[in-house]
C-alpha cells in the first residue's frame, strides 16, 4: 500500500524532530539537553515532540524497535537447512566483511560515547538488550513448537544474543581506540570463529528450518 500524504508528513516531522535531537545530543551530550530545548530547535511544540517520542530515551534510540527485531528477523528469514545460530553467525560475518556492521563506521564512536556518559541510555541499552533475547525465543519457541514451561528457547536465545553483544562491543572497542576499519574486521572476523567454538553443538543445531 502507498504511503499517504498524512502518514509521509508524519514520518518525516518524527525524523526531523529525530535528526535535530541526535545533533544536540552529540555536541552537548544526552543529560545536558533538555526536550524544550529540542523542541525549540525542531521548530515544533513540546506536546508534539512527546506525540512521537514518549520518552527522552526515545529520541536517542528511534530505531530500537528496527534493532529489536534484527536478530529475530534473520533467524527467521534463513533459508531451509540452516540452524538459528548458523543463521545468525552467517549474518554478522557476511556484514562485517562487506562493510555494513554499523559498528564499523567511526562515526558511530561518536554515539557509543554518548551512550557511555548517561546512566539512563546504558539502562536502556540493558533493556533492548533483554526485549531481543525475548523476541529470539518467541521466534524460536513459535518454530519448534517448544512447550511453554521449556527453557530451551530462551537459554539458546541467551547464547545467540550473546554473540551479537560480544561481536559488537568488539567492533566498538577497536573503532573507538583508532583502529582501522579494514583492520577491525580482521580481527572481529577472527573473534566471531572464537566465538563459534565456544558455542556447543546443540546450540549450533538447534531449530534447523524445515525444507518446505
Amino acid at each position: 500500500m502507498a504511503e499517504g500524504l498524512r502518514e509521509r508528513k508524519k514520518r518525516q516531522t518524527r525524523q526531523h524532530i529525530s535528526d535535530v535531537a541526535t545533533g544536540l545530543f552529540l555536541e552537548r551530550g544526552f543529560e545536558a539537553v533538555t526536550i524544550a530545548e529540542i523542541a525549540e530547535a525542531a521548530e515544533v511544540s513540546v506536546n508534539t515532540v512527546y506525540n512521537y517520542f514518549p520518552a527522552k530515551e526515545d529520541l536517542f534510540f528511534d530505531r530500537q524497535e528496527e534493532m529489536v527485531g534484527r536478530l529475530p528477523r534473520v533467524i527467521a528469514e534463513r533459508p531451509p537447512g540452516k540452524s538459528a545460530a548458523e543463521a545468525v553467525l552467517c549474518e554478522l560475518r557476511t556484514s562485517i566483511e562487506e562493510g555494513r556492521y554499523e559498528a564499523l563506521n567511526p562515526e558511530f564512536a561518536r554515539f557509543m560515547a554518548v551512550i557511555q556518559n548517561s546512566q539512563a541510555l546504558t539502562v536502556r541499552v540493558m533493556t533492548m538488550h533483554e526485549l531481543t533475547c525475548r523476541a529470539v525465543a518467541d521466534t524460536l519457541s513459535g518454530e519448534t513448537g517448544a512447550a511453554p514451561d521449556d527453557p530451551e528457547p530462551a537459554l539458546i536465545a541467551s547464547q545467540l544474543s550473546w554473540v551479537n553483544s560480544v561481536t559488537f562491543n568488539s567492533v566498538q572497542r577497536l573503532v573507538a581506540a583508532g583502529g582501522d576499519p579494514v583492520d577491525v574486521a580482521r580481527q572481529v572476523l577472527q573473534r566471531l570463529e572464537v566465538v563459534k567454538s565456544l558455542l556447543g553443538e546443540r546450540t549450533l543445531n538447534y531449530a534447523v528450518k524445515n525444507t518446505p
